[in-house]
């Protein structure tokens, strides 16, 4: 199944608030993401098309897990079963029995509890001190917030190439 495409999130002028704006540009990026890795087949979501060896189906795995890894592990300082599962020996990896299907509910469901950190808690929160920031300082929510969307943002434009290299439709 082909998951549509989102028409890129043109905050009003009004919108200011820096919550809502994450919020919304990290759900743009989710669905673009979905989309793009949607158009391939199977074959084409696990081959990889570039020297560095990543397919589509282990960038997402990357993105589902590093959200993830962020919020939930990070800010919220939650139990994480594998919070780096998506890499086996420093690599992105996904099993066989592992589907698109399965990566893009697991992106959905992260992406969900993310607005709801952004709708109930401000940007200057600091993080609980844990196992995300080792002996580190932990970020604010505003930190974490950009480096994902910066994350995202990188990533979306990978797949632009990949998917383009695959035969599949061009990015923006």
């Amino acid at each position: 199944m082909t998951e549509p495409h989102p028409p890129f999130p043109e905050p009003k002028v009004h919108t200011g608030d820096a919550a809502e704006l994450f919020a919304l540009y990290l759900d743009w990026y989710r669905a673009t993401v979905l989309h793009k890795v949607s158009v391939l087949d199977e074959v084409e979501r696990r081959t990889t098309r570039l020297p560095s060896g990543w397919t589509p189906l282990e960038m997402l795995t990357h993105l589902a897990h590093m959200e993830r890894r962020w919020f939930v592990w990070g800010f919220l300082g939650e139990d994480v079963a594998d919070p780096w599962g998506d890499a086996v020996e420093g690599r992105w990896h996904v099993p066989e029995d592992v589907t698109f299907e399965d990566l893009a509910a697991m992106l959905r469901e992260v992406g969900a509890r993310t607005s709801v950190v952004l709708r109930e808690t401000p940007l200057d929160r600091q993080a609980p001190p844990g196992p995300r920031f080792g002996d580190g300082e932990p970020a604010t929510l505003g930190w974490i917030c950009f480096h994902v969307l910066q994350e995202y943002a990188r990533h979306a434009g990978h797949l632009d190439v990949a998917v383009e290299l695959a035969g599949g439709p061009t990015g923006e």
